[in-house]
């Protein structure tokens, strides 16, 4: 059985990788039970779990619920045992009943660990700058360059080797590609691509003028419209991602 700082090593090395999981660690027993506090276990985003958090009583639970936490991007605590009256259980916490014939109940903390986004800010103009510092504040990781495994890319290097660099965002798989830029200078730049054979479907994905219609207008102003636009887009993927984790959960 892995041990509990096993489990540690392995979650360091998930998290080296950027792979998402859930670390799910016993906070509280009822005997009887199978586990201990502190026994712990990690669920992958395919919702494979090593470790140790009880058994068949509470395995398929914990790993339901570690789906749903890496959907929602939340932690949550988890409260496995014989139907408990609803009014009796806090509102913070998740009540699963046990079928097993032990009485015992076994409360479990689940704590996803994401991968900070990886933001590619390309070019060299007061907005890419402010842009770039704003979003690590936030705690994004923050590249110059488009890489290949950029979950977002803002070209913002105000028409020097713009259709360049979006001709190399667009063969990634960033999840949101912009492009600072006046309406009339993204049309045409768009145009330029298409000209050079990019298809429609893959200029589609190029979100310009780039964030969300705040009025912006000086540099700093277009940074945080961009920022804006971006958390609201991470927020919405963790939404359809909690459907999607709730459908893999139901076959557990």
């Amino acid at each position: 059985m892995t041990s509990p700082a096993e489990i540690l090593v392995r979650a360091g090395r998930l998290a080296a990788r950027r792979e998402p999981y859930a670390l799910a660690t016993v906070t509280r027993v009822v005997r009887p039970a199978s586990t201990r506090r502190g026994d712990r276990a990690l669920v992958t985003s395919d919702g494979v779990l090593e470790g140790w958090v009880g058994g068949a009583c509470s395995e398929h639970v914990v790993v339901r619920e570690a789906l749903r936490a890496l959907a929602a991007g939340e932690p949550r605590l988890v409260r496995i045992g014989p139907r408990e009256d609803d009014a009796k259980v806090p509102d913070d916490v998740v009540s699963a009943e046990s079928h097993c014939a032990s009485e015992g109940t076994v409360e479990v903390l689940i704590e996803p660990c994401l991968p900070a986004p990886l933001l590619a800010v390309v070019g060299d103009s007061p907005a890419a700058r402010t842009l770039a510092r704003l979003a690590r504040d936030i705690g994004w990781r923050v590249t110059d360059r488009v890489e290949a495994d950029a979950d977002a890319v803002v070209v913002a290097s105000m028409g020097r080797g713009d259709d360049e660099a979006l001709a190399a965002a667009l063969r990634t798989d960033a999840h949101y590609v912009g492009l600072v830029a006046s309406e009339r200078r993204a049309r045409s730049v768009l145009a330029a691509m298409r000209e050079t054979g990019a298809r429609e479907e893959s200029l589609a994905r190029v979100h310009s003028p780039a964030g969300l219609d705040l009025g912006a207008s000086t540099p700093a102003e277009i940074a945080v419209a961009i920022l804006a636009q971006l958390v609201a887009w991470r927020h919405a993927a963790r939404g359809t991602g909690y459907a999607a984790a709730k459908e893999r959960a139901s076959a557990t």
